[in-house]
Parts: structure tokens; sequence; C-alpha cells
């Protein structure tokens, strides 16, 4: 992984709400200020990041389709609802073969039953959740430990060590 890594940041249904939506669970810091802060910390690491929204599981689906032409390295997705229900996401992330992490704002695990369950986490490297929009910031750290350290791992398989 070099220095001009591109990671795509995907948010989906009802995130563009942010700020206004049930404040005492998902905070009041809007997406556009999760974007803002996301691109300043992604300068800071070294990578790129482009932000999406939008409330379309089929949008969704190409935007992680198309990431491998882009190409990107790496994926943070915030799925919203499509959590718990698709399966068309799922595929698309398997498919890719794009390391990606789950984002969520609030913890699903801490809410309603239908929440609990993920269709998207098996698919993922990883899963942060609970902390609010910093946890955007917790996800693209996370993503980037993991990027470099997949490059890291091949470099010493290729030197045969």
């Amino acid at each position: 992984m070099s220095n001009a890594s591109r990671i795509v940041c995907i948010s989906g249904p009802n995130l563009q709400l942010l700020g206004l939506r049930e404040p005492e669970v998902y905070g009041t810091t809007t997406l556009e200020q999760v974007h803002e802060s996301l691109t300043r910390h992604a300068a800071q690491l070294g990578v790129t990041v482009e932000t999406r929204q939008t409330n379309h599981e089929g949008i969704i689906v190409d935007w992680i389709g198309d990431a491998r032409e882009l190409p990107f390295d790496g994926i943070l997705l915030n799925p919203g609802a499509y959590t718990h229900t698709s399966i068309a996401i799922y595929d698309a992330i398997k498919a890719v073969r794009i390391p990606t992490i789950e984002v969520h704002v609030s913890n699903p695990d801490a809410r309603e039953e239908f929440r609990r369950r993920s269709r998207i986490a098996a698919a993922c490297v990883g899963r942060v959740a609970g902390f609010g929009a910093y946890g955007y910031i917790l996800a693209l750290d996370g993503l980037v430990h993991h990027l470099r350290a997949r490059t890291r791992a091949g470099q010493l398989e290729a030197r045969g060590a």
C-alpha cells in the first residue's frame, strides 16, 4: 500500500439526516461534518478518502462493485438499516474482495432486537459501532492499519522471508 491509497466511505439510508434524526441515539454531528473530519484524518494518515451517501440499496451495490476498477484499496461502509436485510450488499463485498469495515454511529447490539443481526459483518474484516460520529475515524484507522499490515506481509512473502 502506497501513500496514494484510496478508500471509499459509503453511508446508506437516512444518514443524510445525521444531526437531526434522533440526536439521543445518533448525536448532533452532521454527515457533512463526519465527511470533513474523515477527509482531514485521512490526509494525516497519508491516504485519500472519497465520501458518498445514498438511500438506495442498488446504488450501494453498484458503488461496491465499481470499487475495484476505480480503484479503491478499502471500503468504509455504514449500510444503515440495510445492515439487517441486505444479502445483495453482502454478496457485493464478497465479490470485490476489497477489505471493508462496517461502521455504525450507534451500537446496534444495544438497540432493538431486529437491529442485532448484521447480514454484512461476515463479509467484512472488522466492525466499529457505538462510538458516535467518531466511529468513522476509528474505522478508518483500523482499515489503514489492516491495509498496511497486509502490504507488509505481502512484501515479506515476496522476499521469501
